[in-house]
């Protein structure tokens, strides 16, 4: 059963990140220039939240705020649930799906070590179906 930390494995866990006190059009900039979904908030060094797409839509867009006055911290997602690199990928399935989210920051000690998307997890189960499917194929010819 594959975990969380084979997908830091192969992406690592380097996050892009913004402190809470940033303006969202900075975060939009920075996302639009990495074409990333989400940033990561830190504060000195520990993980205070996300930013989203989800969240500027509803957050901004739908109620009429100013991207350039106000700050991450107004309307970044701070209750997500928290995974471990031990976390089993099924696990992480069941949770996004669940709480209808698309990110799961990983966290051990109260340091983050990433951040886990629902793409990541897609293209996990893809591969593993390949690889599946690539060792049927050779059992059979054997």
């Amino acid at each position: 059963m594959k975990k969380v930390i084979d997908i830091l494995a192969k992406k690592g866990s380097n996050v892009i990140s913004v402190s809470p006190e940033a303006k969202i059009i900075s975060a939009l900039q920075i996302m639009q220039e990495k074409n990333i979904g989400s940033v990561v908030v830190i504060q000195e060094g520990k993980y205070m939240g996300i930013l989203t797409e989800r969240d500027y839509a509803r957050k901004v867009i739908l109620l009429d705020k100013n991207s350039s006055e106000t700050s991450v911290a107004e309307i970044m997602t701070t209750d997500l649930p928290l995974i471990d690199r031990t976390t089993s990928l099924e696990s992480c399935m069941v949770i996004m799906s669940e709480k209808n989210i698309r990110y799961l920051p990983v966290v051990e000690e109260g340091e983050l070590m990433g951040i886990i998307s629902i793409n990541d997890l897609i293209r996990s189960t893809i591969q593993n179906h390949l690889e599946m499917i690539e060792y049927l194929k050779n059992y059979i010819h054997t």
